[in-house]
């Protein structure tokens, strides 16, 4: 059995637990806890697991017993130290009926493990929480960024042996995954580098920040099962606990998509323009988290507001272009992301060791205009992106030659001067040329279905808050 088979089988288990009311990303939350003491079991590392709590044990139970023991497990593993206790911390499990405890654990346990260690249980985690953001039940999805991308992303960035990399708002850790993987594939699995740097490489190159518990617990597991044990902050990057998060030299990220609760600005007392957009504060703390040493970069992932929100994002996006050399914007295909409707960009740009005057000009990809939207019926590819590959070229700038022309209007690449650039209203790197046959986009029945499903959701929810403010009014 593959570790495609034992995700699909693991997923399958779910089912056992809808009568339990369990949600998919408690399910896979659940999972965690208990994969963790079987993983730990398989690779010879239950050393930090005290004995009585270890994998067999929980086995070796049954019935009620089972139940009252797990739930001793988890509050005793939660007061133990280093990631174990990062794991288990406040841990509870939802699983109310002992029988369906008791047969995702005999499951688990009767798969075949040798298989899976070959094929690399990271590469099983991952699956998992990739089944996970695809489920739209889950709601996961909504900030999962597709594997795909995070591989483009990491591949023009190309960080390397030595480097500092880190994710403020890094969900499950899969960008940092992907960086710790294009290191260890250049490396021969990190054994080409001396000794001293591979211990580099797994306890202090990759670090990243996340807010939310329950994901931040499915973000130190992966980790762990990609040999990965740099700090993992449980945190608010956007309040002063963030301006720890500097010095590095690259940054990978897709922040979270949305506006701080109640319009409230950033808490960050060093932000020049604080402001309740959370995109555009995580866009000022990733280029301040960037080291002045001319080659610290970083690609984000941001919604379409981001290039043209005016008075403090006008300010911010000046603010980027004075201190970094933004040199590239890659406009994104629609439904890419779960969350419906959202338009995204991925911005490449590169720290200066100035703080004036770093961008001359910027080059823009339009990979959306006169594109299909994508979604689980027509996924995203890797060969969507290799004009944009081609023509990226980041060793040397200098090279790069537009496809766009007088004579070839539609041409995806097109480069804009710094002044160009300032001369538009706001300051806008909202930026389209390209002539399409409609002004709408291509939808699946399916897919427009889904966004009538879920407008008329917002709208309820919507209708339901004002007349319960209505109605204390009344009162």
């Amino acid at each position: 059995m593959n570790n495609q088979e034992i995700v699909a089988k693991l997923w399958n288990l779910c089912n056992v637990l809808r009568d339990d009311g369990i949600t998919y990303h408690q399910y896979v939350t659940e999972l965690t806890y208990i994969l963790f003491l079987k993983m730990c079991k398989e690779t010879g590392t239950e050393g930090a697991i005290p004995e009585q709590y270890r994998w067999d044990k929980l086995l070796a139970k049954q019935g009620v017993e089972l139940k009252k023991f797990y739930k001793e497990l988890l509050e005793h593993l939660g007061g133990c130290t280093g990631r174990v206790r990062e794991i288990y911390q406040g841990a509870q499990s939802n699983i109310h009926e002992p029988k369906n405890l008791e047969k995702i654990i005999q499951t688990i346990d009767q798969f075949d493990w040798y298989t899976a260690k070959e094929e690399g249980l990271g590469n099983l985690y991952e699956g998992l929480l990739e089944k996970n953001a695809n489920e739209k039940k889950s709601g996961a999805g909504q900030y999962f960024t597709p594997r795909v991308l995070i591989n483009i992303m990491t591949r023009l960035i190309a960080p390397q042996p030595g480097e500092r990399c880190n994710d403020p708002a890094c969900g499950t850790f899969g960008f940092m995954i992907a960086a710790d993987r294009y290191v260890k594939d250049r490396t021969d699995d990190l054994f080409e580098l001396p000794v001293d740097q591979q211990e580099f490489q797994r306890t202090q190159a990759f670090s990243g920040c996340e807010l939310v518990h329950d994901t931040h617990r499915l973000a130190l597991m992966n980790a762990m099962l990609h040999d990965i044990s740099g700090p993992i902050y449980l945190g608010d990057t956007l309040s002063n606990f963030g301006k720890e998060l500097k010095g590095y030299d690259v940054v990978l990220t897709n922040p979270p998509f949305g506006t701080k609760k109640g319009g409230e600005r950033a808490a960050r007392d060093d932000f020049t323009f604080p402001t309740s957009n959370k995109q555009l504060n995580f866009l000022q703390h990733i280029y301040r988290s960037l080291n002045k040493t001319g080659k610290a970069r970083a690609a984000v992932v941001l919604p379409d507001n981001v290039l043209f929100a005016d008075c403090d994002g006008e300010r911010i996006r000046q603010d980027l272009m004075e201190k970094c050399n933004l040199h590239t914007i890659l406009r994104l295909p629609t439904g890419i992301f779960y969350a419906q409707g959202v338009k995204t960009n991925v911005l490449f740009f590169t720290r200066g060791r100035e703080d004036k005057g770093n961008t001359r000009e910027i080059w823009f990809y339009d990979l959306r205009s006169d594109m299909p939207s994508f979604g689980k019926t027509n996924p995203l590819k890797e060969s969507h992106f290799n004009e944009f590959v081609e023509c990226y070229k980041d060793s040397d700038l200098s090279a790069r030659t537009e496809t766009y022309s007088k004579d070839n209007p539609n041409g995806r690449w097109r480069k804009f001067t710094y002044e160009e650039i300032l001369a538009r209203d706001k300051t806008s790197l909202d930026i389209t040329w390209m002539k399409t046959d409609s002004g709408t986009e291509d939808y699946t029945l399916a897919e427009l279905l889904e966004q009538i499903k879920e407008k008329s959701t917002n709208i309820a929810k919507a209708v339901a808050e004002l007349e319960k403010l209505i109605g204390e009014v009344d009162e």
